[in-house]
């Protein structure tokens, strides 16, 4: 897929803007873009930000820029004031106080849109989706709305962990059980980023792209004993009974994209977390 680049967008529009957003706002930043940042707080932003403390679960009455890129990074947990999902109607806010819909809008869903597939065979972004809970539903809605308000790229990425994302280090340091046969997949932040980045810059960005390292498919279990390992403890107790499951997912259009993954396994990623975590023990 032999894609040219385009200008690289001035003004961009964060909208949720947690740690993924905000790492992208940076390198943006670094690159010369003015990069806004929506969120419910806005005041823990960078200073280099330009802060939008917008909550979009309510009618949005201050002006939004005008821009030539959007990235939504919305959590589809979002509740309203009554307890009910307010993920779509965040969208639809967002839309009605747009000024105008950006030519670049990028739209970060999950791979959990999968979840009801049971198939041996790697998982590409033309298969179609097979969601079972509610929140793959939501995802799944969510993903068919930012098309047709925003025609937005849509971005599904894998587990995402990273330095402040460590729940599975936790696990291991703590004992918790964990299910070794199920099959995990994930993406360190920073290549998530990398995706994104990227398809900011493309005259011509696919569809749909999966955020999937290169060692998709693995088994949990591989991976809290290589973890136990490299933190000198014992591996985490297996959950009983033992249950197979989860997916592969193909992450061959990322790295067609991106090239060479700066974590392209969890090893890489996660020796970097833990080495991080030693310099300030």
């Amino acid at each position: 897929m032999t894609q040219k680049l385009q200008h690289a967008p001035q003004r961009v529009l964060l909208v949720g803007c947690g740690q993924v957003g905000t790492e992208l706002g940076q390198r943006l930043i670094a690159e010369g873009a003015q990069v806004y940042g929506l969120r419910r707080d806005a005041r823990q932003l960078p200073v280099e930000f330009e802060p939008l403390s917008v909550d979009l679960l309510q009618p949005v009455t201050q002006a939004l820029p005008t821009v030539d890129a959007m990235v939504i990074t919305l959590t589809p947990s979002i509740k309203d004031t009554t307890g009910a999902n307010g993920y779509l109607a965040a969208l639809h806010q967002l839309a009605q106080a747009l000024p105008q819909v950006p030519p670049r809008v990028l739209f970060v869903s999950s791979t959990r849109v999968f979840e009801g597939v049971t198939t041996e065979q790697a998982i590409t972004e033309s298969d179609p989706v097979a969601p079972v809970s509610e929140r793959g539903e939501t995802l799944v809605a969510g993903e068919a709305l930012a098309t047709q308000l925003f025609n937005a790229h849509i971005v599904r990425p894998a587990g995402i962990y990273g330095p402040g994302r460590e729940m599975l280090l936790r696990k291991v340091l703590d004992q918790k059980p964990v299910q070794y046969a199920r099959r995990t997949n994930r993406i360190h932040q920073t290549d998530l980023v990398r995706a994104l980045h990227t398809l900011l810059m493309l005259d011509t960005a696919p569809n749909v792209l999966h955020a999937i390292d290169r060692t998709p498919g693995v088994l949990l279990g591989d991976v809290v004993k290589y973890l136990a390992d490299r933190l000198h403890v014992a591996p985490p107790p297996p959950v009983e009974p033992v249950e197979s499951g989860g997916r592969i997912l193909s992450g061959d259009r990322l790295a067609e994209l991106v090239g060479t993954l700066t974590y392209p396994t969890y090893r890489h990623g996660y020796d970097q977390i833990i080495a991080a975590r030693e310099t300030t023990l």
